[in-house]
């Protein structure tokens, strides 16, 4: 379970990312703070054996900046790793932000799906870098790397919408792997339609396809979601 520190001078915006953590399991919110100084209090002083494992962090609050907040914990080697959580875009902002080891810059307002993928990406991150135990291979310290990029979905090719994409996406990662059969069945499409979506999906590396096996005549192909 990852241990969450959510630091935001809105109240709105904390329920919002709290409820959304919920929503994505794994993530548990242990601490709250409205402000920087009580941020830098909650992240160095929290007992070891409650430690935070990620910060979401505000950048404008009125007691400091988000970059005060890392400036103060890195300056103790607080080892907490921090996604930050703004509408601020400037870029000189972010360049400091970045150089004090944000793993990722995430512009408010967003949408769950934004979110959901950003967390996952983290988590993946997380999990890579403790399965790979002693000097990492390049391929290895490029997996873990790459693992917090966001991903570069390709152009729709012509004939798919993009909300029956977010239709076929959710279907299988709620109750995958599915055939194009059963994709078809649950949302009210024709298989052909469905076998379009999902190996869209597939061809821009957000699904495993694979056969299926177990029952007569020639197997049928399954696509199970890559998270």
């Amino acid at each position: 379970m990852i241990q969450v520190l959510l630091v935001d001078d809105d109240a709105l915006t904390l329920e919002l990312h709290r409820t959304y953590l919920e929503r994505l399991g794994g993530f548990r919110v242990v601490a709250e703070c409205t402000g920087a100084r009580a941020a830098v209090t909650a992240i160095l002083e929290r007992p070891p054996a409650e430690g935070i494992d990620l910060v979401l962090l505000d950048v404008t609050m009125p007691d400091g900046t988000g970059l005060d907040v890392l400036r103060h914990v890195r300056a103790r080697a607080a080892d907490v790793d921090v996604i930050a959580v703004s509408g601020v875009r400037d870029a000189e902002v972010v360049r400091q932000m970045v150089g004090l080891g944000v793993a990722q810059y995430l512009v408010k307002p967003f949408a769950f799906a934004v979110f959901r993928e950003r967390l996952e990406q983290y988590r993946a991150y997380r999990e890579r870098a403790r399965d790979t135990s002693g000097p990492a291979t390049q391929s290895e310290i490029d997996a873990m790397l790459s693992a917090l990029r966001p991903s570069s979905p390709l152009a729709l090719p012509k004939g798919l919408a993009a909300e029956t994409l977010e239709r076929v996406t959710a279907a299988v990662r709620t109750d995958g792997p599915l055939s194009a059969a059963e994709t078809a069945s649950r949302l009210g499409m024709s298989r052909v339609a469905a076998r379009r979506y999902l190996e869209h999906l597939a061809d821009s590396g957000r699904v495993d396809r694979s056969p299926r096996y177990g029952t007569p005549g020639r197997p049928e192909t399954e696509y199970r979601w890559r998270g």
